[in-house]
């Protein structure tokens, strides 16, 4: 751990999806006093709404360097999120809660994800990884839970170079993964997270107006409401 230690400011890789939930936590690894790589993935989804988002958030938080990784998730399937599967729409809270996982789950997509900053986070000696996971207000995506993440950061640090040679102890720092949306809002607030430059909808329209009605959007709009602030996104339509 002593080599993450080294330079005056410690570094941190968190991934950026220009989503509500990887924004709260870069600004709470921000207020950790981290110097910040953000991360993102140009991985074949359906818009690239997110990667702009992501692109604005990365310009307001004065990260160190804002990577965009271009990967082809498409020839894999198996999402509606990568292919030409419908998202679902209109669905109720207490139905996401279920133990059903939705056609937006991406297989394999954090698994994919962490690797990539697990190793960038080697080559810039970044001991911490964020990422924006939440096991409560969540559609059910079984790599947002806490034993996924107990398992990949097993797995880190005995599958890299400088933590088997002791130079190094990764973290994956999952700090909103008890948090339920509205506690998530209320962070950022006090963090001065700017909302209205994040994107979550899943399926937006050809202007980025976001559809108001499938999962992520639902998600965003009952956090906003529960935590009596105003949503500043712009909206197709609110049922």
């Amino acid at each position: 751990m002593e080599a993450c230690r080294h330079t005056e400011i410690p570094k941190a890789v968190v991934l950026s999806s220009g989503g509500l939930d990887s924004t709260t936590a870069m600004a709470m690894a921000r207020r950790e006093g981290f110097a910040l790589y953000a991360l993102s993935f140009d991985y074949g989804q359906r818009h690239v709404f997110e990667l702009e988002a992501a692109r604005r958030v990365a310009a307001s938080m004065g990260v160190r360097q804002h990577l965009v990784v271009k990967i082809d998730l498409q020839v894999i399937g198996g999402s509606a999120l990568t292919s030409e599967m419908a998202v679902p729409k209109s669905r109720s809270l207490a139905t996401m809660q279920e133990n059903e996982i939705p056609v937006t789950y991406v297989p394999a997509r954090n698994t994919i994800f962490l690797s990539y900053a697990l190793a960038w986070a080697e080559v810039l000696g970044a001991c911490d990884i964020f990422i924006g996971v939440n096991a409560i207000d969540y559609s059910g995506y079984p790599d947002c839970r806490p034993a996924y993440i107990e398992a990949f950061e097993k797995m880190a640090n005995l599958a890299t170079k400088a933590s088997v040679e002791g130079k190094m102890k990764f973290r994956i720092r999952t700090p909103l993964l008890l948090m339920d949306k509205a506690q998530i809002i209320q962070t950022g607030i006090a963090l001065g997270v700017d909302y209205g430059l994040t994107h979550s909808c899943y399926d937006p329209d050809s202007q980025g107006l976001a559809c108001g009605r499938c999962d992520s959007c639902a998600l965003r709009r009952a956090g906003f409401e529960k935590a009596g602030i105003p949503d500043p996104t712009r909206y197709q339509r609110i049922p």
